[in-house]
């Protein structure tokens, strides 16, 4: 198992600057700006795994190579980026299969990678939580399963010799079957995650809960802090939190509140990782009132508030009433404050900069009025003022 765990993308302190050759591959369905974006994008998320991304590689194609997932002609030129640029790592945009890092591999003769290791290597570096560490984990292994053919491909013969003779079990069988035990593990573990926030969503359901969801890096633990007058982290990069974090405010006449804040989703997500990280999501799925946080600065703002649609769908929060927060416009190209002000309250679509703190007084007597539109739940006790449910972001 210790050999295993090499294969996952922990944070280690020696490990080397990895420079990165990234490779896309533009589909007719797929517009010019949207794959440029989806590049840079992935460049952020390579940035964020501290690993410098030195070249680019591009191809239009009408599908997916299956073998190399780009061109022959397109391999080589990758193979000449690596040369020139001493790059050690290829990163692909798209789910690669285990045949084809396998081939790629072969070709250009370094670690190659796609999309779904990357977001999983950044979400093993910034799990800083035992609960967080479970979820990454098991969705590591998830991912990695299929794919230890290439892992041991050179080790999938049985041993010989005097006493090792006769059937046995291959190198690549064993290991198998210790991923799958620790996947076991793993996935008990995650029963108990999940009956812990259960018990902790009975404590609060006399309470109006609130969900901050949307796509990385739109604001979410930004505006988190200005609402709860809390200080979670919160920067400027690519799944900045991972661990949900809850505080109980006092709104309008008095009504207590649970703020919730949560990990961000973007295009392409590892299904493993939805998977894994289903008792934290079951926060959103079981909010009162989502504030779905939307980078209005953002050029493609629409097309990153369609992808957390359909999260929100897959995990079943699709029809949790939500409010729709347009943030960061202070650094939109046109002010939208007064329309923010006087219009879209009516239709729960509010315009607000969390680091400037514009337009949070509006959005608060909103989330006031529609808390006390709800019914109260009788029973249990205020007793939540101030105390985190689950675990901080760091």
């Amino acid at each position: 198992m210790t050999q295993i765990r090499k294969q996952l993308h922990y944070t280690s302190s020696d490990r080397l600057q990895e420079r990165a050759v990234i490779v896309g591959v533009k589909l007719p369905t797929v517009s010019d700006f949207e794959f440029g974006e989806s590049l840079d994008e992935l460049a952020s998320l390579a940035a964020s795994a501290e690993a410098s991304v030195v070249a680019r590689v591009t191809q239009v194609r009408a599908r997916i190579d299956p073998t190399f997932f780009i061109g022959k002609g397109k391999v080589e030129e990758t193979k000449e980026a690596i040369g020139k640029t001493s790059a050690n790592l290829v990163i692909c945009d798209e789910q690669l299969s285990p045949a084809q890092v396998r081939n790629l591999e072969r070709q250009l003769e370094t670690k190659v990678i796609d999309r779904g290791a990357l977001i999983l290597d950044i979400f093993g570096r910034r799990a800083t939580t035992k609960e967080a560490r479970v979820q990454v984990e098991m969705a590591q292994l998830e991912y990695l399963l299929p794919r230890l053919t290439k892992q041991w491909v050179h080790l999938s013969k049985q041993v010989g010799g005097i006493g090792t003779r006769g059937p046995g079990e291959t190198q690549l069988e064993s290991d198998r079957r210790l991923t799958r035990k620790r996947i076991s593990v793993l996935a008990d573990r995650l029963k108990d995650i999940d009956k812990e926030r259960e018990v902790q969503r009975r404590r609060r359901r006399e309470f109006f809960n609130v969900c901050l969801v949307g796509y990385t890096n739109a604001g979410k633990s930004t505006l988190f802090n200005a609402l709860t007058n809390e200080k979670v982290w919160a920067e400027n990069m690519l799944f900045c939190t991972l661990d949900s974090t809850s505080r109980a405010m006092k709104v309008g006449n008095g009504r207590k509140i649970i703020f919730t804040d949560t990990v961000g989703f973007i295009r392409k997500l590892p299904h493993q990782l939805v998977a894994s990280f289903r008792a934290t999501l079951d926060e959103v799925r079981f909010a009162d009132l989502l504030l779905h946080v939307i980078d209005f600065s953002h050029p493609n703002y629409l097309k990153h508030a369609q992808v957390v649609g359909e999260v929100l769908n897959e995990i079943g929060a699709g029809d949790v009433r939500m409010i729709k927060v347009f943030n960061k416009m202070d650094r939109s190209p046109e002010a939208y404050l007064e329309f923010g002000q006087i219009v879209a309250p009516e239709a729960d679509k509010f315009f607000v900069s969390a680091t400037k703190r514009i337009g949070l007084d509006l959005l608060i007597k909103r989330i006031a009025a529609i808390a006390e539109d709800r019914k109260v739940r009788p029973g249990g006790k205020e007793s939540l003022d101030g105390q985190k449910s689950g675990i901080d972001s760091r």
